[in-house]
């Protein structure tokens, strides 16, 4: 089949889109506003960009009055967030952090959420998460949507500080993945979590061995 996005003729019950590029990480982000009050909220669109140094992205739509979202609002006015990892464990108070859409309530609160402090930005962490990523705002992108509602906030943050729970490393090392259970989101209203792991090393044909070392 093939359809045009702008057109939306796909003859599906539903748009198929986003369940073509999965699994697509949740970015679980906290922030606080000016006045120091905690927002909590997951974001399908989100990634890793870069390594050295690390930034991420998330991608947030706009409300049903066409308003920005508490977190990038957020974001703008304090230029911090922190990512937290949502796993298994806590899908069901993750879940619950979408649906508040009141402004001012804190969602980490209202979750049954506990708040941990950060060390290098205000947002506090979320309790339980083996993973959390202290950011500090570096920039905010317009994507244009074909209606008010469809436009949306890209907002990348740089990494200054990674906490990961202890017990979330093997005697190795190494994050143990397979047993925080990461959840991602698919599509329509469906999620995933990592339970099977494989691994392939990079071999390099025997021609370009050379060419790689010079």
């Amino acid at each position: 089949m093939f359809y045009e996005p702008r057109d939306n003729d796909h003859g599906l019950p539903f748009n198929p889109l986003k369940a073509c590029v999965v699994p697509r990480p949740i970015g679980w982000i906290s922030t606080v506003d000016s006045g120091g009050a905690v927002n909590l909220a997951p974001f399908s669109f989100f990634n890793m960009l870069s390594y050295n140094p690390p930034y991420v992205l998330f991608s947030s739509g706009m409300h049903p009055d066409s308003a920005h979202k508490d977190t990038v609002r957020n974001v703008e006015q304090t230029g911090e967030f922190v990512y937290n990892m949502a796993t298994w464990e806590q899908r069901e108070a993750m879940n619950a952090s979408a649906l508040i859409v009141e402004r001012g309530v804190d969602e980490l609160a209202a979750a049954g959420l506990e708040a941990l402090p950060s060390s290098l930005v205000r947002p506090p962490r979320v309790k339980g998460a083996p993973v959390h990523f202290e950011c500090r705002h570096y920039r905010t992108l317009d994507l244009p949507g074909r209606t008010p509602r469809a436009a949306h906030k890209v907002v990348l943050g740089e990494v200054v500080g990674v906490h990961i729970d202890d017990a979330a490393l093997t005697a190795d090392g190494l994050l143990d993945v397979a047993r925080i259970r990461p959840i991602a989101r698919l599509g329509y209203m469906d999620y995933v979590s990592v339970e099977q792991i494989f691994s392939m090393e990079k071999e390099m044909p025997e021609d370009r061995i050379g060419q790689a070392a010079e």
